[in-house]
């Protein structure tokens, strides 16, 4: 099954590039994209997948816009092509890698989002650490991830609203991660029946910063063992010429979360302390306020509904789109909750993603 890219010397295993080197259902590729104004005036969470051993490629875009919860949404066969990286309306283009994207929902009357945006890179891209989950002998999770933050520029339409998007408050970061994690259609669960796929909290933020940016992961379990952590400073790719300066690695984060709603999957965090006591050159303390929110899973495929969720197989195309609302509609905006966050750390002001969950009880914060 030849594509364009196998004229490339990208070859790991002995396939051709359409087959990854395992046959698992729940091998993906995935770009995850966020996006705002330095402001609590929307929030939005883009993305595009492949699943090569389910056939199906797929795409999204959510925005958060006063109380509205906007979804345009596409999902096609595969194909040959894996470098065929549009899903109707919507496509991500790599204009030069590690550097400069480009994401695009086309125009389309009835649909309440459209844009033509360009990310820049702020920061190198930083190869996160590995996350692996295996349970009653089965891997649940083996996937690599880097991450970036960066600034847009272009155009958007939410609604009836249109929205100069300038780099100079526009910002964001963005992740590319591949390998083993549950999509597709529910498989049956024998003995993982009633077990979360994913255990206690998860929390996730990426702050940028005039100069640098923090990268701050944590999946702690309710005992205290962590799945999977990290905290780094990044600084600014070279703009004007000056030195290097390499990453730091900052040491174990610490969170303390003022949560005021006690409750899984539907938690809300109103503001937050993340601490470095062991950040080379002295502790480092960051205050956390985050500014408005999306629930990222609601309509775009992390899980949530039965009839839409990421590898899902809905036919040759599909183009849908939606709008929620979030009083209206609010027994429905459950799970992982993306921010847009304010970070302070001294006298630096910083903003990016500030995104969590709770999958179960995890009793420090009380939460059932």
């Amino acid at each position: 099954m030849l594509s364009p890219m196998d004229d490339y010397p990208l070859h790991q295993v002995a396939e051709t590039i359409r087959h990854a080197g395992t046959s698992d259902r729940n091998f993906y590729d995935r770009y995850y994209f966020n996006m705002h104004a330095s402001g609590d005036e929307l929030f939005m969470v883009m993305g595009m997948g492949q699943y090569p051993n389910l056939g199906v490629q797929d795409a999204f875009a959510v925005v958060r816009r006063g109380t509205k919860h906007h979804v345009v949404r596409a999902s096609r066969e595969l194909g040959n092509d894996r470098m065929d990286t549009s899903v109707g309306p919507l496509r991500v283009e790599v204009l030069e890698g590690l550097k400069k994207l480009r994401f695009i929902v086309e125009d389309m009357a009835d649909h309440p989002i459209a844009m033509d945006v360009t990310w820049d890179a702020a920061i190198p891209a930083f190869e996160e650490p590995r996350q692996y989950i295996r349970r009653h002998g089965r891997v649940l999770f083996d996937s690599l991830r880097f991450a970036q933050t960066g600034n847009w520029s272009g155009q958007l339409r939410v609604g009836d609203e249109t929205f100069d998007v300038t780099p100079d408050k526009w910002k964001g970061s963005r992740d590319r991660s591949w390998g083993i994690r549950p999509v597709g259609e529910t498989e049956p669960p024998g003995i993982h029946a009633g077990s979360h796929i994913m255990e206690g909290m998860w929390n996730y933020a990426p702050m940028q910063f005039d100069d640098y940016s923090i990268i701050y992961i944590c999946n702690e379990h309710n005992n205290g063992h962590r799945e999977l952590e990290e905290a780094v400073r990044v600084y600014n790719a070279v703009a004007g010429g000056g030195p290097d300066r390499p990453t730091e690695w900052l040491g174990r984060p610490e969170h303390e979360h003022n949560v005021v709603n006690k409750q899984a999957y539907t938690t809300f965090i109103d503001r937050s302390v993340i601490r470095f006591p062991d950040a080379p050159g002295g502790a480092l303390e960051v205050q956390v306020e985050p500014l408005t929110h999306v629930w990222v899973m609601v309509g775009t495929g992390y899980g949530l509904e039965p009839d839409w969720k990421h590898g899902m197989y809905k036919g040759p195309l599909v183009i849908e789109h939606l709008t929620l609302d979030m009083q209206a509609d609010k027994d429905r905006m459950l799970g992982l909750c993306d921010n847009v966050a304010r970070f302070t750390l001294g006298d630096d002001v910083g903003y990016g993603l500030f995104e969590y969950g709770f999958f179960g009880p995890f009793d420090r914060y009380g939460i059932t």
